[in-house]
């Protein structure tokens, strides 16, 4: 694909960083217009979405060290291409959720209004940032022979993320694009909060079963538990799985018939 949009001499612009800032502008301005409705100020809810990406970006990092440190610590390349890669979603997924918990009382904001106004932008951005993937290289595929497999061929791709060149792959990055694009539209049209958090537990139940289902066909190197029998991702799918299950089954006795918070 194409890791570099533009290069000017040593100056390279590289297209997953492009991907992430469009991501999380368009992610903000979407949470801006949604805020009003659940009674938020548009701006409170673009400061704490600074905190988020902050926290989301340091989560991800440490999810990515946590799974596969060795292959980064091991050598200056490796430490190199740790500070190039985007981190383990699940990561950053983690860190954001952490960091409302800290950040919203001291904004007087709802953790549950904050998540279900906030689930649609993230799968919207997590959606363009897998494009971003998809032109890095990063986050590859399984070997395939099918039709629409994809085959990297750039070098800068193989000498940034380890890409394999020349063979045909899942393109599991627009597996995973495609899979949030039509949760957000799914998350958007269906949304009824008859309770407190139930378009976050929709969100994150939905995407542990894309993501947990993408990781079959993920060829690239992602940690692994159980004695290789499911990757890390896919155990924090799981547990992803059960925690939007408990929310739904707590939430629901607590919320007063009609009302959400």
């Amino acid at each position: 694909m194409h890791p570099e949009l533009i290069r000017i001499g040593s100056f390279a612009l590289p297209s997953y960083g492009v991907a992430l800032a469009v991501a999380f502008l368009l992610s903000v301005w979407l949470l801006r217009r949604r805020a009003p409705s659940f009674g938020v100020s548009p701006e409170a809810a673009a400061d704490v979405a600074i905190w988020l990406l902050l926290s989301g970006l340091v989560g991800a990092k440490v999810l990515l060290l946590v799974v596969e440190g060795p292959r980064y610590l091991r050598s200056w390349d490796g430490f190199v291409e740790f500070l190039r890669s985007g981190g383990v979603f699940y990561g950053g997924l983690i860190g954001a959720v952490a960091a409302l918990a800290v950040v919203l009382p001291r904004r007087k904001i709802s953790f549950w209004t904050f998540a279900d106004m906030a689930a649609p932008p993230a799968a919207l951005g997590h959606a363009i940032g897998r494009i971003g993937c998809l032109m890095a290289g990063c986050c590859w595929g399984r070997e395939c022979s099918y039709p629409w497999a994809i085959t990297f061929t750039d070098p800068a791709a193989e000498r940034n993320v380890g890409v394999p060149l020349n063979v045909p792959l899942h393109p599991t990055q627009l597996y995973e694009a495609i899979g949030n694009l039509v949760l957000f539209v799914l998350l958007v049209k269906l949304e009824k909060r008859r309770w407190p958090g139930q378009t976050f537990a929709w969100y994150l139940g939905s995407y542990a079963l894309l993501r947990g289902t993408i990781e079959f066909f993920r060829g690239d190197p992602r940690g692994s538990v159980f004695g290789g029998a499911i990757s890390t991702s896919q155990l924090i799918a799981l547990a992803g799985l059960f925690a939007a299950f408990a929310i739904g089954r707590l939430n629901r006795r607590k919320a007063p018939a009609g009302a959400v918070a």
